[in-house]
């Protein structure tokens, strides 16, 4: 299809609508509940209760109609409810809901396998195993890595995030909210700096510079034949959506592969077409050792993945890999369909639409603001529909939460849900679903673009 989704049918009309009286009763009623039940370490961006999904649009349980600018924090690549993913689930459930793969197999495990070794860069023979989220794959191929290379050291970076368990807040780079107070952590992690190309203090380190820099220091503090593994985000996610310079992540898997070190992609938040590829290492080329999947693989339901390379996966010895729930059937069936509907639909080339549309529009937003005296709009990043905006002091790089929150907060007030994140807490994210209109697109960003004037 053409890449203006105009082709696409949705049950939900694509509007935004807010009453006056936002949030409303029922959800106030709700967080009343809520407080009594829920433990208080599990916070909402947002403070209304969804009723219905669909497209671009959320309802919530007081008639309210938000425009989603998040999916779900890039899950609902397809929508929320996607005809193809909801027929598919329909249909296995009423198969059968779980027998546990390593008791009684069944077949969508094994086609899901067979579709994640066929989408996933690299012609190699390559092997795959289903998990739940995105920090039990991160885990998981951590465990590969060690076990195949007989080394213990992992190598993240500034500004990464991996998960929540144990090992995978060791390889995240943030304290609060992610880390703080839940130590001790896993060892044998140790952090390299990052190709941030806004924030670098040499602005014109290249990205093979930038690499050579990591490497030198992995190779003096930990040395080479004692890394088991590299891992990072092509493009990082909760640090601020950080996209390196071009040459940084082929550098860094051409030292690996020269070290016998396993390179490992998390394309937890950016895989799936997010970024205009397939994956975001498609766009240079990188083949990784292994790569970690999740959020978008399943068009909302709980399913994650690591596909890598079979000589490294097939060293686990027979029940070292495995969970109860690891690739539930009701998943695999809605991992197939919402594939099927990337294909379809050629999400990948949506993605890429987004990015031209809602790049220029706030290209110029930046450039009007930064006419008026209020050049808080530091940098705009990202690719696909994986955008970011860093906003700034006024005339400088000094981060602005601030700002963050206040725009987000009028956004929401308009209906419109966007998600914060960075370091710094100064960067708008924006991973609209890639179903979503070009109407609905630009009254989002009309919206956002307000917001930003009005608070400047």
């Amino acid at each position: 299809m053409s890449t203006t989704a105009s082709e696409i049918t949705f049950r939900l009309e694509q509007k935004r609508r807010v009453q006056a009286d936002f949030p409303g009763p029922k959800s106030i009623a709700l967080t009343e509940r809520r407080k009594a039940v829920v433990a208080a370490g599990v916070a909402s961006a947002v403070p209304v209760y969804v009723a219905d999904a669909d497209g671009g649009i959320i309802h919530d349980v007081d008639g309210n109609s938000f425009i989603d600018l998040g999916s779900g924090i890039a899950v609902t690549s397809v929508g929320a409810s996607d005809p193809a993913v909801v027929g598919a689930v329909k249909e296995a459930v009423e198969h059968f809901t779980h027998t546990c793969f390593m008791v009684t197999p069944y077949e969508s495990y094994v086609a899901l396998a067979e579709q994640l070794n066929r989408l996933t860069p690299g012609n190699h023979e390559k092997r795959t195993v289903l998990f739940n989220s995105g920090a039990e794959a991160v885990e998981n191929a951590v465990k590969v890595a060690r076990l195949a290379t007989g080394r213990d050291a992992v190598v993240a970076f500034d500004h990464a995030y991996h998960g929540r368990t144990n090992l995978t807040m060791a390889l995240t780079a943030k304290a609060m909210p992610y880390k703080t107070n839940f130590g001790p952590f896993a060892p044998e992690v140790y952090r390299m700096p990052m190709s941030y190309p806004y924030r670098e203090e040499n602005p014109s380190i290249t990205g093979a510079e930038a690499a050579k820099r990591a490497i030198t220091m992995i190779e003096k503090q930990i040395g080479g034949d004692q890394v088991a593994a590299i891992i990072i985000e092509p493009i990082q996610g909760e640090g601020g959506f950080i996209v390196p310079a071009e040459g940084f992540l082929p550098a860094l898997a051409a030292w690996a592969k020269a070290n016998g070190v396993v390179f490992i992609a998390d394309e937890v938040q950016s895989g799936f077409c997010r970024t205009g590829e397939w994956f975001a290492v498609d766009h240079e080329g990188v083949v990784p050792d292994i790569i970690t999947m999740a959020k978008g693989i399943a068009g909302g339901m709980p399913l994650s993945a690591i596909t890598g390379r079979a000589d490294l996966l097939d060293a686990v010895h027979p029940g070292g890999l495995g969970g109860t729930y690891g690739g539930n059937p009701v998943a695999c069936a809605a991992a197939l369909a919402a594939i099927g509907s990337m294909e379809e639909y050629n999400l990948a080339g949506r993605a890429r639409h987004i990015e031209q549309l809602a790049t220029g529009r706030l290209q110029e937003l930046q450039a009007e603001l930064a006419a008026s005296g209020s050049a808080v709009i530091g940098d705009i990043r990202g690719r696909g529909a994986m955008l970011a905006v860093e906003l700034v002091q006024a005339g400088s790089k000094e981060p602005n939460p601030e700002l963050t929150k206040a725009v987000a907060a009028a956004c929401l007030k308009e209906g419109v849900i966007i998600l914060t994140c960075g370091t710094y807490g100064n960067v708008i994210r924006l991973l609209p679903p890639l179903v979503i209109t070009d109407d609905l697109l630009n009254d989002g960003l009309d919206i956002l673009a307000a917001a930003i004037k009005a608070n400047a």
